[in-house]
């Protein structure tokens, strides 16, 4: 299992989300962003670590950190290395007494906590590959490329997948563009759907 590293380019909302953000990660060592969508209360824990607001009294990232504290417990790193019915899944990877545990998470609650421990953040290049998104740049003087069939040769059914991917990727594309991560990820949701059903 490759983990690539990655850190937190920020958080984003809509008024569609219902209270729900993307978290949006980005490769340190290339060019793909993650969009994770979260729930307002693990968005707001990390927002606010992010920005060094302390809190009155301590969230539950807080409490974890201060009990974690109190017991000489380390957090290594996290990894989401798991991703299942566009449901990702992370590990909190910890220490303590010279012992290492992997303690299965939220992305969200272990990024929360991550923030706090400085702890590095790893997403699986199997992941990252499957649900990263990239701005598809083409280059000047770069052609097209040459399907393998024609289009006459296509099924009706295929073609018209054909149509709507590139629709699809093409919204992604703006989407990305204009940084809307959420409806982003909405996008590459449905284009995996379709490429998986096709």
């Amino acid at each position: 299992m490759r983990k690539l590293q990655v850190d937190i380019l920020g958080l984003s909302t809509s008024p569609h989300t219902n209270g729900a953000y993307a978290l949006i990660l980005y490769e340190l060592e290339g060019k793909r962003k993650l969009p994770i969508i979260i729930g307002g209360f693990e968005a707001q824990a990390i927002a606010l670590k992010l920005e060094n607001i302390k809190p009155p009294r301590p969230f539950t990232h807080d409490l974890f950190k201060n009990i974690a504290d109190a017991f000489h417990l380390h957090v290594n790193e996290i990894i989401i290395d798991e991703l299942h019915n566009e449901t990702f899944y992370a590990k909190v990877v910890c220490e303590v007494n010279g012992e290492v545990h992997e303690i299965d998470a939220r992305p969200s609650d272990a990024i929360a906590i991550a923030v706090r421990f400085n702890a590095p953040l790893y997403v699986t290049e199997e992941i990252m590959n499957e649900a990263g998104i990239k701005e598809e740049q083409k280059e000047e003087g770069d052609e097209d490329e040459v399907p393998l069939e024609s289009e006459e040769e296509m099924p009706a059914g295929r073609l018209r997948t054909e149509a709507l991917l590139e629709d699809l990727q093409s919204e992604l594309n703006d989407a990305i563009n204009n940084e809307n991560y959420e409806e982003a990820a909405r996008l590459r949701d449905e284009i995996s759907r379709l490429k998986s059903s096709s």
